[in-house]
């Protein structure tokens, strides 16, 4: 209501007549969603510039009251009529671009005290009912120019932030199988056509993983086995090739640790007691 009481302030002098208030209403209430006054009738005239002010004369006639305005965009140019009859202010309102008409009757008693012309503070009556009829009657039917945006004002465009792997914040997660101690064997690539059959071709696995199930390359960490174990003497070094598949000739002393290599029986083997 600030800009309002310095309009009313402004045109004080000239405030004749109660309807004269209302109308002044109307006029801000324009203003503040984004229209500007032109000028008084029907024709534009000579070097018409818009403002928020009510243009010279717009209150010579008492009974009629002709007002144009244009939007702050340009896109918008409405012809405001006011008619007076008795005690009712009926509003017309036409968008000449669209042709579009809206209309609004006020009863000027309910809005405006007439003792109190001199007075903004005291003038107007249920402002909150009068501005909630002016702008549903007058102007959203007609459409309310948009504001003009101001590019310092409009906010910078964030910065989209990559969203982080699935291995940052996946709880269900299953970390990759590594063999405890041994290097990861070279799988063949499954997409790869001709790795079919490879291993066929290459059982004990000299180049790939193989066709036989070793227990002791299993990836498990083994204890190192003694050759001599169950024998009186110890085995010559050498006796045993390193990483051959060996069976000891006695107990170990303890149960190793992983598969026991007994857990692999002959081919075509089938005897529970072995």
């Amino acid at each position: 209501m600030a800009g309002l009481e310095l309009l009313y302030a402004s045109q004080a002098p000239g405030l004749r007549r109660p309807q004269d208030s209302l109308l002044c209403f109307v006029h801000w209430q324009l203003v503040t969603h984004q229209y500007r006054a032109l000028g008084t009738g029907d024709q534009p005239g000579p070097n018409e510039r818009k403002s928020e002010l009510l243009p010279a004369g717009w209150n010579a006639n008492k009974d009629l009251y002709t007002l144009r305005y244009k939007s702050t965009d340009d896109r918008r140019e409405l012809l405001l009529k006011a008619i007076m009859v008795d005690s009712s202010m009926i509003l017309n309102v036409l968008d000449c671009s669209s042709q579009q008409v809206a209309d609004l009757t006020l009863t000027v008693a309910d809005y405006i005290d007439p003792e109190h012309l001199d007075d903004f503070h005291r003038v107007y009556k249920n402002v909150e009912e009068l501005q909630t009829r002016v702008v549903t009657g007058i102007i959203s039917p007609l459409g309310a120019p948009k504001e003009k945006s101001d590019p310092k004002k409009e906010p910078k465009p964030e910065k989209k932030v990559p969203p982080a792997s699935t291995q940052d914040y996946d709880p269900l997660r299953i970390p990759p199988w590594q063999p405890l101690g041994g290097r990861q064997p070279s799988w063949p690539d499954p997409r790869d056509p001709f790795a079919v059959g490879g291993d066929d071709l290459d059982p004990f696995g000299g180049r790939r993983g193989g066709m036989i199930a070793d227990p002791l390359r299993s990836g498990f960490r083994r204890p190192l086995i003694d050759p001599s174990s169950g024998l009186p003497n110890r085995l010559p070094p050498g006796a045993v090739p390193p990483g051959a598949r060996f069976d000891p000739f006695g107990p170990g002393g303890g149960r190793p640790a992983g598969p026991d290599p007994d857990h692999l029986p002959p081919p075509g083997y089938d005897d529970m007691f072995m």
